[in-house]
């Protein structure tokens, strides 16, 4: 959810190639499609010599649809880089979520600079939050200073380093990174990044400090009482969240409290430094999720896993959730986000060297920096793998199928692989 001038009401830009090396992108929509066709790319695979497991992802994205702006280009981006440095245990996923008049400019800017900086700091393996908070705020820098107009446009940011058994994940803005979690019969979705909006309490009060006004719309517009500082939760509250706005003036009205760009509203708080976790995998860690907030709008990070357990195949799981997505969207507005989504499925991962952890610790807030350390309880002898297909197949005996609206683009039509061994669903959006 980004700023009143991009994703809510008014002002986009006129459609462009933008940058396709990383980014491909769905074809334009005419009107409202009674089909929509989801482009994604292939199924990859990256080994992990270090600990002798292995990486099995897909991506996909899925441009919005605005019925005042047919032509509008997807602003969301998203980087994959392998082998950073040449070390075959070090990999790179993240999606950048642009709004704003030059969104997709400055999301295709931060997605290589922040990739190409990780990848030239010798560091990066040895500090990888040191690296992190470099990388980000020259990038915010660099694009300050770049032909882009960044003043009431930018990009959320949402990365997943991977360093043989070990990931760290650094977000700005309100994507969401989510790994899921082995817990008996059950898999569990656990947040990797915390959206950083004014509904947070210690983001809240860190921009006032800054001098930015937090109001909803309806507040700003005089329909609301702007003295009470309470709009409940993202879940209640999600049509109009509170935003921030200079003191005398109706802008930039961003929903979220950090970002990469938007100098405007730097001045009143917002920022690019990113909170950092780190998570240690262990065998009861079955796959882990990195999307823009297209994804979470109407979808919790516990659905999203549940949606992503019932298929054993990325492509596929990719495919259902933004279709499930795209749904909810048409069916709660008259226009949807972009939808772009990593899936990273984490492969055949044993017990050896990753060492016995149980629970959570406790997460603080550290010089801007979110870290956690996350463990899985009750570790057995059985692989990663193995215990994926165990779990999702009591998962599935146990819950009835979603109804999926989306394609895994293998043909022209919408086409869902059934999670119970049926045959494909074909289904219209619209």
């Amino acid at each position: 959810m980004g700023c009143v001038h991009c994703k809510c009401c008014s002002r986009y830009p006129s459609s462009s190639d933008g940058d396709s090396r990383d980014h491909p992108e769905v074809g334009p929509y005419s009107s409202v499609p009674s089909k929509h066709v989801l482009t994604q790319r292939s199924l990859e695979t990256l080994p992990i010599p270090s600990h002798n497991f292995s990486l099995e992802y897909s991506v996909l994205t899925q441009r919005g649809y605005y019925p005042d702006y047919p032509d509008k280009e997807n602003q969301d981006s998203f980087c994959i880089r392998t082998q950073i440095r040449g070390n075959p245990n070090v990999h790179f996923f993240g999606v950048f979520d642009g709004h704003g008049q030059s969104g997709t400019q400055c999301s295709n800017f931060v997605k290589d600079r922040l990739a190409d900086l990780l990848s030239k700091d010798a560091k990066l393996v040895d500090d990888p939050a040191k690296a992190y908070d470099s990388a980000f705020l020259t990038t915010n820098n660099e694009l300050h200073k770049s032909d882009i107009d960044d003043s009431m446009s930018g990009t959320t940011a949402i990365t997943v380093l991977v360093i043989g058994d070990t990931i760290h994940v650094a977000n700005v803005g309100d994507s969401r990174a989510v790994i899921a979690i082995k817990n008996g019969n059950r898999i569990v979705a656990q947040d990797l990044s915390s959206d950083q909006t004014p509904f947070r309490k210690d983001e809240y009060e860190r921009v006032k400090r800054c001098g930015a006004r937090v109001l909803s719309v309806d507040q700003v517009e005089g329909l609301k009482d702007p003295a009470i500082q309470a709009w409940g939760d993202e879940e209640s509250q999600g049509g109009d969240p509170p935003r921030l706005w200079v003191q005398n003036g109706m802008y930039p009205g961003t929903a979220f409290t950090r970002s990469i760009g938007d100098s405007t509203a730097e001045k009143i708080g917002v920022i690019a430094v990113p909170e950092v976790s780190t998570v240690k995998l262990t065998p009861n860690h079955l796959f882990f999720i990195v999307a823009s907030d297209g994804v979470f709008e109407f979808l919790s990070s516990q659905a999203v896993v549940d949606m992503a357990a019932r298929y054993t195949d990325p492509r596929d799981a990719c495919a259902a959730i933004a279709g499930e997505s795209y749904k909810l969207w048409l069916e709660n507005e008259n226009r949807t986000d972009d939808i772009t989504i990593i899936i990273v499925q984490i492969k055949d991962l044993s017990n050896s060297g990753t060492g016995s952890t149980s629970g959570t610790s406790g997460v603080s807030l550290m010089q801007g920096n979110w870290r956690t350390g996350t463990g899985a309880s009750d570790m057995s002898t059985a692989s990663g793998s193995e215990m994926y297909r165990s779990v999702r197949s009591e998962f599935s005996d146990l819950q009835q199928p979603f109804q999926h609206s989306a394609s895994s683009n293998r043909g022209p039509a919408i086409v869902v692989p059934s999670s119970t061994g049926q045959n494909p669903l074909e289904m219209g959006v619209g």
